[in-house]
């Protein structure tokens, strides 16, 4: 009685099986997959999940009078004034050698930078960027014609546009106050903000971090699939099972299914663990993780196909993928993406991910970068798949 031959699907699940077990039996990648979530994970929830919206400025001086008022009111919530006692208070915080700290009840404490026993308990450190320290009779001097004497404190952190914009600002309310018209007239104008405008939405560093957390995770299982696929072309396991009643067609199959299996569950965890599906279109988050997978899993049989032993695959992972983590790492610097960036393969998923997890974005806006992304897969995907067949069929 003649046997009955296997279906292909049944061929595909068995090829999944022992791919499975091949990759349980790699210490190195199962480590790297358990520990890198984790890893991931407890990063995410350690970052601090407040953002600061405005600058510190300190100021010494005890009789500005409607000069501080008007510095207060210029601020419009993207200054904090913080009052010092002295110039010299001021000078040793701007130059790291004391911490400001206010308590409770709202009073400035000058401490030692390794005071902790000194510090309030429910207090707030404050850090100026930049230290205003007017001299005694800044106003009078104005109005009489004298030049007053203002010392800037700045230091390595301070930003040059924060000085030159400081400096103007006091200079102007300074002529105001004393009631004298400015050496120089400036034209009217508009500020036209150019993208999208994100005064007073400001995103935490945690929630940027999504993206390249989530491409983090799809870059190891990246390295695992390319591994997996690099060691059965060395011990010409793929010649064994094509051998059977398995075709070439039921291996490429079947390595896809698994690297982009291995792919999203592991970014499924994730976003779960980070709970970015609370924060975002749970399905849009989703589609983005399957292609992002999809993407890597094509990727992954490239360059598994390429790598001779373990150190050549590492390699030649190492180059093709390091370009992908480009668009994740601008995620972080919103603004800062030179336009060349757009067209990383990547670039489209960080996108959706960004926008949904963390701006709340729809299908709609999802929409263009999904045909985008959906495109590169195929690409990528074709390139893969015509790589690995190629060298097996010259195995």
């Amino acid at each position: 009685m003649k046997a009955k031959r296997p279906s292909r699907p049944a061929i595909v699940l068995a090829i999944l099986r022992k791919d499975l077990l091949q990759f349980s039996r790699d210490r190195l990648y199962m480590i790297l997959s358990i520990a890198g979530l984790i890893l991931f994970t407890s990063a995410f929830w350690l970052i601090p999940p407040t953002v600061e919206d405005f600058a510190v400025v300190g100021i010494a001086h005890s009789g500005l009078g409607p000069l501080e008022e008007a510095l207060e009111e210029e601020a419009e919530g993207g200054l904090k004034i913080v009052r010092f006692p002295d110039g010299d208070s001021l000078r040793r915080v701007m130059a790291k050698e004391a911490q400001a700290w206010s308590d409770q009840a709202g009073r400035l404490l000058i401490l030692d930078r390794d005071d902790r026993a000194a510090r309030p308990k429910g207090g707030r450190r404050e850090k100026p960027v930049i230290g205003l320290d007017f001299s005694p009779g800044f106003l009078e001097d104005i109005a009489s014609g004298v030049v007053p004497e203002l010392r800037i404190y700045v230091n390595n952190d301070t930003p040059a546009e924060i000085q030159g914009a400081m400096t103007s600002m006091v200079r102007e309310l300074a002529y105001m106050m004393a009631g004298q018209a400015m050496p120089v007239s400036e034209p009217p104008e508009d500020t036209i903000i150019l993208g999208v405008d994100r005064s007073g939405s400001q995103l935490p560093m945690r929630d940027r971090m999504r993206p390249l957390l989530v491409f983090f995770v799809l870059m190891v299982e990246t390295f695992a699939l390319s591994s997996l696929i690099s060691v059965e072309i060395l011990h010409r396991t793929v010649v064994a099972v094509t051998a059977t009643p398995a075709r070439t067609g039921d291996v490429l199959i079947a390595k896809i299914i698994f690297g982009a299996l291995l792919a999203f569950v592991q970014a499924l965890i994730l976003l779960l663990a980070t709970g970015s599906f609370a924060a975002g279109n749970p399905l849009i988050l989703l589609l983005a993780a399957i292609s992002g997978a999809l993407m890597f899993a094509g990727i992954a049989m490239a360059v598994g196909s390429m790598g001779r032993d373990f150190m050549g695959t590492l390699a030649w992972t190492m180059t093709v993928i390091l370009p992908f983590a480009i668009p994740a790492i601008t995620a972080l610097f919103p603004g800062s993406a030179p336009l060349w960036v757009r067209f990383v393969p990547s670039w489209g998923i960080i996108q959706i991910l960004n926008t949904t997890a963390n701006y709340g974005g729809t299908w709609a806006d999802a929409g263009s970068h999904f045909a985008v992304v959906l495109a590169w897969v195929a690409a990528l995907l074709g390139i893969g798949l015509w790589t690995l067949s190629r060298k097996v069929a010259r195995l």
